[in-house]
Order: structure tokens, then sequence, then C-alpha cells
């Protein structure tokens, strides 16, 4: 009766090991889904994008199993301290308000923002006279929000959308004067055959640290620095052994890495 005991024990001990290494292969991402061309849901209604490829590549590197969770960009925070996903891979811009919450990987890229208006309008970012009293369509919790409520706080009056597809159609209807963005994300919408005549970027780059932050990087919770390096290692061979160069490719005809 003792050795059946023991052997029970340790068959159940052997088993609750598997089970946790079993969890331990598996890396849970959380992403919004909606800001394309970085994460955005396909017409299969499947996940993609270029923070889902860099997810998966970096998944792969590390040898674990990804899945993906999804959540409003307001959530994912939260969500993240609630443990419902490991890490947040959703263009999110390391910026000392959010470190004060989550920590970040190191950069995975960067881009400066930049404003969009409708032809024929004279509204322009970099000149106040014709930026008074204007309506700024942004995306409500972005660095592009905390941008021009910084930066124009008493001369714009501010429209934040719940996703920046809500922006950019408010402004093809003429209800916002200028939307600013991440210029990755503005680009598409400049460039689409049926806007041709209609949108137009104003403004130049934005690059202020203050409000876009040190670059885009991974969230994770709070001390998680074990999570850190290895998503470090990882966003180090991806960029060594040309897999991120592969899936910028596919998206950009520049290396979205930058400086």
């Amino acid at each position: 009766m003792k050795l059946l005991t023991t052997l029970l024990s340790s068959a159940v001990l052997a088993l609750a090991v598997a089970g946790t290494a079993q969890a331990e292969d598996k890396l849970r991402l959380g992403t919004e889904g909606a800001y394309a061309p970085f994460n955005t849901v396909d017409k299969d209604g499947k996940l993609a994008g270029f923070d889902i490829d860099i997810g998966n590549a970096l998944c792969k590197a590390m040898a674990t199993e990804c899945e993906w969770v999804t959540s409003d960009w307001d959530g994912l925070i939260p969500a993240l301290d609630a443990k419902k996903f490991d890490a947040i891979i959703a263009s999110m811009s390391i910026t000392a308000e959010r470190k004060e919450k989550i920590d970040f990987s190191k950069k995975y890229y960067t881009t400066p923002i930049k404003c969009i208006r409708a032809v024929g309008t004279d509204v322009d970012p970099t000149d106040e006279a014709k930026l008074k009293g204007k309506m700024v369509g942004v995306q409500s919790g972005v660095v592009a929000d905390n941008f021009v409520r910084g930066k124009f706080k008493d001369i714009v009056e501010v429209t934040a959308y719940k996703t920046q597809d809500e922006a950019n159609l408010d402004l093809l209807a003429g209800r916002v004067d200028l939307v600013c963005a991440d210029s990755v994300v503005l680009a598409p919408v400049v460039k689409d055959e049926k806007n041709a005549g209609k949108v137009e970027f104003i403004g130049g780059d934005f690059n202020d640290v203050e409000f876009v932050g040190e670059g885009v990087g991974i969230g994770i919770r709070k001390g998680d620095t074990a999570l850190a390096e290895k998503l470090n290692k990882a966003i180090e061979q991806i960029r060594a052994d040309g897999t991120y160069a592969e899936i910028n490719k596919k998206y950009f005809d520049f290396d979205l890495y930058g400086e």
C-alpha cells in the first residue's frame, strides 16, 4: 500500500510538472486588432498585420507557442495586469506615463507622428493661426492623443475616437479638420485610390520624445524581467537572422526599426 501511495504521488507530481512546462511553453499575447497595418482582423476573421507577424516570429525564436488575445485598446494594460495575457504586442509606444504602470521590452520599431487634412483646407499644425479653433481627431489613449493635447491644448478642440478608422472616416466626412496619428498608419489613408485628391499630409514629422516616447515596445507586467530578457534576445535574433527584414518588406518599403 505504501509503495502504491508513493507511485501515485510521483505520478501526480509528474503530471503537475508537465502541466507547468506546457503552460510555460505557451505565450499569451494581447493585441487590439483594429490598427492596420500593424494589427487587424482579415476577411477570414483572423488576426493579421506587422505586430502579429513579429509576435509569431518572436515566439518561434523563443521556441514558444503563441496564443493571441484581442482587447479594446483602453483595456490592454488592465487585462495584462489581470493576467489575461502575458505581453502586449499592439504598437504600444514606450512612454514615461506607461512605464509607471508596466515594463517594456526594447523597442521593435519607431515612427513619428504625422497629421492629415482634407485637400483644399488650410489647417496647419505648424501654424497656430491656421490651427486655432479647429477640430482635431485622434484615437483615444495613443501617443498622438497625448501629443495633440500636450502640444495644442489651448488652441484646438480634440475629438477622441475608439479606433483610428473612426477618426479617418470623420475627416473624410468633414466632421473634423485634422487627424494626427502614427505616420505609417496614416500613409495608407493618403495613398488609397479611393481618397485620391481628398486628403494630404501637412506639417511634417513630429518626434517629440515627451509624447512619442522611446519607440514601440512589448508591454509586460512590472517586474517580469525573465520575460523581458527572453523577448529582448528574440528581437535581437530576428533582426540578425533576416526574419525582421522579411516581415518589414511585406508591409513597408523602408526600415521601420529606425535608428
